[in-house]
């Protein structure tokens, strides 16, 4: 049996005991109790031309839904969120409310604090998913149309649920093992307890008419080509699958792994004792991606661990919020510094050297002759993810980098609609890649059904 000696240094898992992983990975943020809702729900002015809606990307009636939770009804406050937003309850955990529907709140100018309405939303979906019912929507008569919705995450789900509901038969593929995207594999473990993921999956799919194939693969097992001449019309909503590199030699060694990978085994592990982490983590990064892996790398029991941006703390596309959560949670934050040369040591991550940088009068940054070494024994990689054009065919037109689409979601290919994080013009939200379902599921149903 290997000693704790042993373990302390390396990229080990068991750094902890099995209540301290159960402690780390339990729901982030409690979830509100029915009086502390109603408290809250009061504390909603329920403006007219509401700003908190505009600010929505999926346009959820806010004051609605809240003054329906207040009144006691938290199935019809459900019913108000996901008629705008069949995923609600994920983006009721994961979406930066902060700088979306709760810095609208005009609660901000009078008391400099808004209303909980992210916290409120989850707590209406939640007690709707805790116990059901009788189904909230009905789905429409058949179309007789057949569409081929690729990929499964929030645009997919969101597309197929409104093609379905309007009676036309999907057939929803995805590459993974499991519905859900982003959401299931691509999030903190913490922001999703409890298999909530696919508890919602569940609840989107039992609108009917929506077929599943899983592990199917476009560009493998599949390609838009044959799916059109299989299907009425395609939506792609196939994220993104490349990985940025780190713009430095990245060396073939133990600890060095992309930030994804790593939220991906987290995400799917059962034990989390079996999950490896080094005793000094360094994330290279700015984004959220960045700091949830930074945050689980210190729930795992890594004893250092440091996020790495080469920029300031205002260009961080992590929200201020998400930073604070990595700082309570232990992470340290350095800014201003480019990595240069990932080290190494008999095929072993050893730490990292970067170099200082500034920013220049035109905005970009350049290069000081000041370095440092951080070491490490993992080093995760969490600079971005890019499309992957050769997926769909190179007859699909791009827009720096990803899919150019009308507001609707057309692209250049008749019948192809796409959205999510591979559409042109998109900040990366999970709420706003359902909005982009939404929308394309009202689209193609028109376009097919002259309605």
């Amino acid at each position: 049996m290997e000693s704790t000696a042993n373990r302390a240094c390396g990229v080990h898992g068991a750094r902890l005991n099995l209540v301290e992983y159960a402690v780390n990975f339990s729901d982030s943020h409690a979830p509100l109790t029915k009086p502390q809702a109603l408290i809250e729900a009061e504390r909603c002015y329920y403006c007219y031309d509401a700003p908190c809606t505009t600010a929505c990307p999926t346009s959820i009636d806010i004051p609605s839904f809240i003054a329906r939770i207040a009144q006691g009804n938290e199935r019809g406050a459900a019913k108000a969120i996901l008629e705008a937003n069949p995923l609600g309850g994920m983006c009721a955990r994961v979406c930066p409310t902060e700088t979306l529907c709760e810095q609208a709140c005009v609660r901000n100018t009078n008391e400099d604090k808004p209303v909980e309405i992210g916290s409120l939303q989850r707590y209406a979906t939640d007690a709707l998913f805790d116990a059901p019912g009788a189904p909230l929507f009905t789905r429409a008569p058949s179309t007789g149309k057949r569409i081929a919705v690729v990929g499964a995450g929030p645009a997919g789900l969101a597309c197929a649920h409104g093609l379905a509901l309007r009676g036309n038969d999907v057939v929803l593929f995805d590459a993974n093992a499991k519905l859900g995207g982003l959401n299931e594999y691509g999030l903190a473990t913490y922001k999703t307890t409890n298999g909530f993921a696919q508890k919602e999956v569940d609840w989107l799919l039992s609108i009917g008419g929506i077929s599943v194939r899983c592990n199917q693969r476009l560009g493998r097992d599949m390609t838009v080509d044959s799916l059109l001449a299989s299907y009425d019309a395609v939506f792609l909503g196939i994220g993104l699958s490349g990985v940025n590199t780190i713009g430095i030699a990245e060396p073939q060694a133990e600890g060095l792994r992309n930030a994804v990978e790593f939220i991906a085994e987290l995400r799917q592990a059962h034990d989390y004792s079996k999950v490896p982490v080094g005793r000094r983590v360094v994330v290279i990064g700015g984004g959220m991606t960045a700091v949830d892996a930074a945050v689980q790398a210190t729930k795992l029991g890594a004893e250092d661990v440091t996020i790495v941006y080469r920029r300031g703390a205002s260009a961080m596309s992590a929200s201020v919020v998400e930073q604070r959560w990595a700082q309570t949670n232990g992470v340290k934050i350095r800014h201003w510094s480019a990595p240069r040369e990932v080290l190494c040591d008999d095929g072993k991550v050893t730490g990292v050297r970067f170099v200082m940088t500034s920013q220049r009068a035109d905005g970009g940054i350049t290069e000081t002759d000041e370095t440092y070494d951080l070491p490490a024994d993992m080093v995760l990689k969490a600079i971005g993810q890019t499309y992957t054009a050769d997926h769909a065919g190179a007859h699909i037109a791009l827009q720096s980098g990803r899919i150019a689409t009308d507001e609707e979601g057309r692209t250049n290919v008749g019948r192809v609609w796409a959205g999510g994080d591979c559409r042109f013009g998109g900040r990366d939200l999970t709420v706003e890649a359902v909005e982009h379902g939404k929308v394309a599921a009202q689209s193609i149903h028109a376009a097919l059904n002259g309605a």
